[in-house]
């Protein structure tokens, strides 16, 4: 099982990874229907990933891995911990815009997308894949003892 807990993990980091790459490839000026409907769908697959990322996670730490005093005894641990916490609260932005849009659409409007929106958007799209780079770090260090 816990073989298969930590695959999960991988596998829901990636999806997240792959997830972001895919809306800051698709978010530009002058989207057309279609991508306004694929970017709302992605980003529920954005959001399943979060939630076994997470559930695994808690799995890895509670469970399966190294035990709960090694982790909390580590700041390096808080930082990664914080890490996605940040990484969470940024996405609500751009699902919310996502779903708005998307809303628009179903009502028979064509939303009327700005440069600035699309900038602010990618911007946290961008912060976050940044911050999904620096998490797998974090654990590295995390699981070979390292802290500060």
């Amino acid at each position: 099982m816990q073989v298969l807990v930590a695959y999960l993990h991988f596998i829901g980091i990636m999806a997240l990874m792959g997830t972001l790459v895919y809306e800051h490839m698709i978010l530009k000026p002058g989207l057309n229907q279609s991508q306004i409907k694929s970017l709302a769908g992605i980003d529920l697959v954005y959001g399943m990933a979060a939630i076994i990322v997470l559930a695994t996670g808690l799995l890895r730490w509670l469970v399966y891995e190294k035990g709960y005093d090694f982790y909390m005894s580590n700041p390096l641990f808080h930082i990664k911990l914080t890490l996605f916490v940040i990484m969470g609260v940024l996405s609500i932005f751009p699902t919310r815009k996502f779903l708005k849009w998307r809303k628009q659409l179903k009502q028979g409007n064509m939303p009327i997308i700005d440069k600035a929106a699309i900038g602010s958007t990618l911007m946290l799209i961008r912060i976050q894949l940044l911050i999904l780079v620096i998490i797998p770090l974090l654990a590295v260090l995390i699981s070979m003892g390292k802290s500060f």
